[in-house]
């Protein structure tokens, strides 16, 4: 689990760096790469049961995320279930816990929790997911419009890239994104982050 130290630490380095980031070309929106070994990590996370998380943490969650969601998202059940599924894929039994505000982040960045968003690269939903992965590992009735089948793909990609990058943020947000090596992405991610989601 990533500390809020360390994302603090990520934070101060993203916000010395903003200015310059933002004036280069926009979010590349390219998406995922095809790494070999990511195959089978969302093809176990997609056949796992239900997670079960903490029943307290959870509803300090809702009460202090509800508020900030509701000024984007104007339907309330939407807005629940969001907030749901999103604690629910971060603290999944038995695997490394991600920052729910960081998925918040790369949601606000990817779709502005638009269910039905596509991309230009043909990425959809709230994490942009890119189609290949239901030829690739797809059930039948998969569908990436389906909040629980996109948050669960898009986080467990992401924790991926986050373990293969031993806990980097930036690099790790550009492999996600398909960017690597460029910062623009990444610290719009951060400043989403550091605006409206980050939990103190």
């Amino acid at each position: 689990m990533l500390s809020n130290s360390y994302v603090r630490a990520w934070l101060a380095e993203a916000a010395a760096c903003l200015a310059a980031a933002l004036a280069l070309v926009g979010v590349a929106h390219a998406d995922q790469q095809q790494d070999p070994e990511l195959k089978a990590v969302v093809q176990h996370a997609i056949g796992e049961a239900e997670c079960f998380t903490d029943h307290y943490d959870s509803a300090v969650w809702y009460t202090l995320m509800e508020p900030r969601l509701r000024k984007i998202v104007k339907e309330k059940d939407e807005r629940l279930e969001i907030l749901k599924q999103v604690y629910c894929e971060t603290h999944r039994s038995g695997q490394a816990r991600l920052p729910p505000g960081l998925v918040m982040g790369v949601i606000e960045v990817e779709s502005r929790f638009e269910r039905y968003a596509i991309s230009s690269a043909g990425a959809q939903g709230f994490m942009q997911i890119m189609p290949f992965w239901l030829k690739e590992i797809g059930g039948k009735g998969d569908n990436l419009f389906k909040m629980r089948t996109n948050l669960r793909m898009g986080c467990t990609i992401l924790r991926f890239y986050l373990d293969k990058e031993k806990g980097k943020l930036v690099p790790a947000l550009q492999r996600y994104n398909g960017s690597y090596g460029k910062p623009d992405y990444p610290y719009l991610v951060l400043e989403a982050l550091n605006k409206k989601w980050y939990r103190s």
